[in-house]
Order: structure tokens, then sequence, then C-alpha cells
């Protein structure tokens, strides 16, 4: 019988009010997250542009990385939010323990690959040996100690379930100021290059690590007690079920960026520094926005559970709004200050040339990129996974990559941005489509929300 609780803030507190409490720490953790991943391409670009392109070509790796830990974190939250939200305390703290472990397995799978596959990978995308060495030893320390990735992940997501931002955020922030710190005393006092980035990234994951577990341990809605973590099958299954397509969702960035180096790099190395940047700058505008959604998935799926329709609805909308508004003001600084993001990777004159172009073309594809990532919010908290799932490989494998193809076959660099703008019209489209879909078959059936 399910152990009754004391409903929490998501159940019925306004949601405007509720959207900003919950997502805006998020958003914060987000940007500092966003500062952390960009900050050893600025140090390390003060060393050489060597260093720089090899950063970017460990990138897909650490990308892959990140999307296993996140996708099984957000099934966590999903399932644990709607457990809460149904007011079964049992079942949600069960689903946190499970979480806890699956983050520990997969860290093992990743020591794994970092040991044995990392150079064999990269090997697939240069044959400098310089630039190999230097990527393949930034990869394999930030594979081999990966750890502290996937365990504070998970701990945030269980955090953000309960409706708790505070935290992760104060955990996102002492990771990252570490980070930060340490950055350029392993990189130019130790002078270890691209190795002393890794290391002091990894440090930095340890402190957010052990933060995040800190807090959750005083978590007042889910306790999580480490001696009964035990595996099962069925709640692993309803993990994953989110958490598999939410996976490849991500895991296909992957694939993509590897794809767009092997197609850039025939034009020059420079090209994909430039992508590099790129995805390095855009953190800062799509990050606050998944964020954003990160706030919404527990509040949407906690009011499924709890039947509350219109709820729903509305933190669809709100989020939506404000997912839009940041993105637009993302797109006019990319339009009018290429030069001066630019100029934080001391970018030379080529660069330039190249990134400017790069800047103002692929940001074209903000806009409809926020509306797709709302409603994909809609799709993992309900636990239709595989329709955010597919609209990612749609857009990125059956779009994009096919689009950059061609373009590049046309000869001009400059052009190959535009399969970035081609891809986000075609998953925007998708995305609408499946949310009819989703709104038709679960959404619309619940019963009349209870008034806010």
């Amino acid at each position: 019988m399910a152990s009754e609780i004391k409903e929490n803030i998501m159940g019925y507190e306004p949601i405007p009010k509720l959207i900003i409490k919950i997502s805006l720490p998020l958003m914060l953790s987000m940007l500092i997250q966003a500062l952390y991943n960009i900050v050893d391409s600025i140090f390390v670009s003060r060393v050489s542009e060597a260093s720089l392109t090899a950063v970017s070509l460990a990138f897909p790796l650490q990308n892959l990385m990140i999307a296993f830990a996140v996708g099984t974190a957000v099934g966590v939250n999903s399932f644990l939010a709607r457990k809460l939200g149904e007011g079964n305390r049992k079942e949600a703290e069960k689903t946190a323990a499970n979480g806890i472990f699956l983050a520990i397995l997969t860290w093992l799978a990743f020591a794994l690959f970092g040991i044995f596959g990392t150079g064999p990978f990269l090997s697939l995308f240069t044959e400098d040996p310089e630039l190999l060495r230097l990527s393949t030893g930034y990869a394999k320390i930030c594979l081999i100690l990966s750890f502290a990735v996937f365990i504070d992940i998970t701990a945030e997501r269980i955090m953000q379930a309960t409706g708790d931002s505070i935290h992760p955020m104060i955990t996102q922030s002492l990771g990252a100021i570490t980070n930060i710190i340490l950055d350029p005393v392993f990189i130019f006092t130790f002078g270890m290059d691209v190795y002393g980035a890794a290391i002091a990234t990894v440090i930095g994951q340890v402190v957010s690590m052990i933060s995040a577990l800190y807090f959750l341990k005083k978590n007042q809605y889910v306790r999580l007690h480490f001696r009964g973590i035990r595996p099962s099958g069925r709640i692993i299954k309803e993990i994953y079920a989110v958490g598999v397509p939410s996976i490849i969702m991500q895991s296909v960035s992957t694939v993509m960026v590897s794809a767009l180096n092997s197609i850039l790099i025939t034009f020059s190395t420079t090209a994909v520094s430039v992508l590099g940047v790129y995805f390095k700058l855009q953190s800062f505008v799509f990050m606050p926005v998944f964020g954003l959604q990160a706030g919404m998935i527990p509040i949407i799926a906690y009011n499924y559970g709890a039947r509350k329709k219109d709820r729903m609805l509305k933190a669809l909308k709100v989020g939506g709004t404000i997912a839009v508004s940041i993105m637009i003001l993302g797109f006019l600084f990319f339009q009018l200050f290429p030069d001066l993001l630019l100029s934080f990777f001391n970018a030379g004159e080529a660069m330039l040339e190249i990134g400017r172009p790069a800047l103002r073309i692929i940001s074209l594809c903000f806009i409809p990129a926020a509306i797709a990532i709302s409603l994909t919010s809609v799709f993992q908290a309900t636990g239709v996974g595989y329709a955010a799932m597919i609209v990612s490989i749609v857009r990125q494998i059956v779009f994009l990559l096919p689009s950059a193809a061609f373009l590049a076959s046309l000869g001009v660099l400059a052009d190959v941005w535009f399969a970035f703008t081609i891809a986000e019209a075609a998953g925007l489209l998708l995305s609408i489509l499946f949310f009819i879909n989703v709104y038709k078959k679960k959404i619309r059936p619940l019963a009349p929300a209870e008034a806010t």
C-alpha cells in the first residue's frame, strides 16, 4: 500500500511562481555548467590552436558520457516525480536507490571504454600524431575518472524531482568554481596543457558529487539508504522507458558532431575548432533552456500523476514562453557580436573569417529549437520518451548530416552551417505532430483539473 506523504508545492502552487521557483535555480545551475564546459577551451586556446582542436575532437566522447548520465537521470526524475504525485514515497525511495546503482554501473562501462576505446575512436578523425596524443590523453582522463559525473547528475535530478532546485545549483557552483580555479594552475603553472584541463575538470566534478550526496541525505521527501540499494528490474524498466530514449536522443549529437568534424576537417582544422567553439558558446543560450526544461519535467510529471491537466498545460505555456524569450536574446547576441564571442578563444583572422558567418547562420535555429525543447518536456514527463528520441534522430541524422554533406560538396564552407537551420525546422514540425498525438491519448482523457 502506498505510503502517505504531504503533497509538495508542485501540486498546488501557482504555475508561474512555481516555474520560477523550480526552474530559475536550475537555469542558473545550467549557466554554471556552461561555464564549466567552456573554461577548458578558453584556457587551452591560450596554449595553442592544436590544443583547442584536440579538446574539440574529444568533445563528442564527453558529450556521449553526459548523454548517458543525463538520460538515465531524466528517467529517474520522471518516474520518481510521478510516484511522489501518486503519494507513494516508498516507491520513490526505491527509484532513487536504483538510480544511484545505474549511475555506478554506467560509469564502469565508460571507464572501460576510456581505457580501451578512446585511441581507436579518435584515430578515425585525425592522423596528426600531436592532435591524437593530446585529444586521447584529455578524453581518457575525463572518461576513466567520470564516476563523479554519473553520481552527481543522478543525485541532482533526484532532488529536482522533489521540488528542490536550490541545492543542485549550489553543487554545480562549487564544482565550477573549483574547476575555474584549478584550470590555470594545472594548465600553465604545472605546464600540463590539455591534461591539466582534464584533471581540473575531474576534481571539480568530485566536489559537486560530494556536495550533492550531502544535500540529498537531508531531503525531506526522499531518503536515500545506501545499504538498501537493491536493483529492481521493474523499476529499472520504468526508468529506462524514459531514460533510454533520452540517452539515444542525446547520444545522437555525438554521432552528429563526429560526422560534422569529419566533414569540416576536409576544409581545415580551423573549421573543426570553430565548430567546437560554437558548441561551447551556444551552451550559454541552450543550457538555461535545458535548465528550464529540467524544471518543467517534474512539474508536468507530478501533475500528470495527480491528474491535473490544466496545471500541466499551463506549465508548458509559461515555460515555453520563457524559453523562446531566452533564445531571442541569444539569437540577437550571436548576430550582433560574433567577433566578441570568438575573441574569448584567442581567435586569429582565419578563425574569425570562418567563425563570423558560422555563428550568425547557425543561430537562426535558436527560436524553433526553444519550442521543440519545451514540447519535449511533455513527452518525457508523461513517459513517452520515444517521441523525443525520434525527433532528435530525425533532426540530426536524417536532416542535418545529409544537408551538411550535400552543402559541403558544393565547396563553400559557409553554406554548411545552414544545415543546422534546415534540421531544426524539421525537428520543430515533428515535435508539434507528436505533441498533438500525446495530447489526444494521454492528456485530454485526464479528469478535470482542480482549481489553482
